[in-house]
């Protein structure tokens, strides 16, 4: 972290700020054929290696004493040196770890730990040491730590006073790390020394998201993508619902039969996305929990909910990030809302049958009384299904939140798949005409008897139509 002194040169001031961040140390990677490479071959040239006058038992001792002699007995070339015999050499790892020589990249989400040290280089000492510490950004300020109350006494000459702060990181861009020491010098003069230290906060990673609805159900996707240059672990991707929603998520077979098995809640695999743009997808399947009837409107009833993601990199640096609120289609609820909830599973041309309504009041107010009714449609196409008896059917009025249950009459004058189409609900009070019940295709085939007298046996061919939720078979 490169430090900017502001209000004062390191001449004027006894003290000094020195920054490190603390972070994990690397893996010292190196090439694999280097680490292969003998020391004899910055003494000698390659043609030693084919020189009759020495022998390659002699070659090997020379370059590593410790060869043992089955080694040094066998065929030696320069091809062979290259060849590896330990497999660690082929993962290019020294075994060592590599302290940080900078600053490095900060990414949302994680926690930014900071060793500060304040040094005294003068020959005077400092006493009375008000030490602060802060976090900048463009829309808030963070103190980190405040020595106000209890001073430093004093940071003798050459010697300095250490301490550590941590800031979890929750805002993009520019940050800036404010450092202030209030101090009396060695001709007791009150000094102030700020310096400011800058860094940049990146995004880890991107959440894209997709909302589809396919009739009672909403299809939520999520496209998670990496932007650091380290395979990001997901250690969870929660996608938390709001109050009217339930969420659950879509896996494939296979992560299903994992996700089952009595050790999946032990050793939970983490999710690899790999560095540099890696990508994975998640599927939710999103559902209303308004299902009593009466139930009144929710205020915001388009919040899907959000997600919550933690994540660690290669040696276990955690992070953790929440999104926005994701917004659906918003739900339209309509005041009444018409329902057919039963038909005769045997329907008889030219012959009455009964359909079973349901009426509910999903406002919070009485409503009606209304008129059911089947409108005549906006195509000019004739109308096989019609109500039979009186054509209007009055009902009472209907308290708030409250249902009615109710039988219309209808008969089928017309062979082959029909469509019961055209109920429609008036309010009476407040000439008011709702939308029709969406149409209801059924079958009708006529019903008749064929006798046929043969040996003295008698047939009987009986066919009728039978409904079962749009499917018609014969009997």
């Amino acid at each position: 972290m490169s430090g900017q002194l502001q209000g004062g040169s390191p001449s004027n001031h006894s003290l000094a700020f020195r920054v490190m961040r603390l972070c994990r140390p690397s893996f010292q990677a190196e090439e694999a054929v280097l680490r292969l490479l003998d020391p004899l071959d910055l003494l000698a040239a390659e043609d030693i290696l084919v020189d009759p006058s020495l022998p390659p038992d002699d070659l090997l001792r020379i370059s590593d004493p410790s060869t043992p002699d089955a080694v040094a007995n066998s065929d030696f070339t320069f091809r062979d040196r290259f060849q590896i015999r330990n497999p660690v050499d082929a993962m290019a790892l020294s075994g060592l770890l590599i302290v940080p020589q900078s600053f490095g990249n900060i990414y949302l989400g994680e926690t930014f730990s900071s060793y500060i040290s304040v040094n005294n280089s003068s020959k005077f000492e400092a006493r009375d040491v008000i030490i602060k510490a802060e976090i900048q950004t463009e829309r808030q300020r963070i103190l980190l730590l405040d020595t106000s109350k209890s001073p430093v006494e004093s940071i003798r000459s050459g010697g300095r006073y250490d301490f550590i702060v941590e800031h979890d990181v929750k805002e993009l861009g520019p940050h800036t790390l404010v450092c202030t020491a209030l101090y009396n010098d060695g001709d007791s003069e009150r000094k102030y020394l700020p310096q400011f230290f800058k860094f940049i906060v990146n995004n880890p990673l991107s959440v894209r998201t997709k909302v589809r609805t396919v009739k009672d159900n909403t299809y939520l996707e999520a496209c998670i993508e990496n932007h650091t240059k380290s395979n990001l672990y997901m250690d969870q991707v929660e996608f938390e619902p709001s109050q009217q929603w339930t969420a659950t998520r879509l896996e494939t077979s296979e992560y299903s039969a994992e996700a089952n098995s009595e050790t999946r809640g032990l050793l939970k695999p983490p999710v690899l996305i790999r560095a540099g743009g890696g990508i994975y997808n998640y599927l939710y399947v999103i559902k209303s929990t308004i299902e009593e009837f009466g139930q009144s409107k929710v205020d915001g009833s388009s919040i899907l909910g959000k997600f919550q993601i933690t994540w660690r990199m290669n040696l276990g640096e955690p992070g953790r990030l929440q999104t926005q609120q994701i917004y659906g289609t918003p739900i339209t609820q309509k005041d009444i809302e018409l329902q057919m909830l039963d038909i005769p599973p045997i329907i008889i041309l030219e012959r009455p049958f009964q359909v079973h309504l349901s009426i509910t009041n999903q406002t919070d107010r009485t409503l009606g009384p209304f008129e059911v009714f089947t409108s005549p449609g906006i195509s000019n196409d004739e109308k096989f299904v019609m109500v039979n008896g009186i054509q209007k059917l009055v009902l009472p009025p209907l308290e708030a939140s409250n249902s009615n249950i109710f039988d219309l009459n209808l008969i089928a004058t017309g062979l082959g798949v029909q469509k019961i189409s055209g109920i429609t609900i008036f309010d009476v009070r407040e000439k008011k005409l709702y939308d029709p019940l969406p149409d209801v295709e059924v079958i009708f085939l006529f019903f008749f008897f064929f006798v046929h007298s043969f040996l003295n046996r008698r047939y009987i061919l009986l066919i009728v139509c039978t409904f079962f939720h749009g499917n018609a078979d014969l009997c």
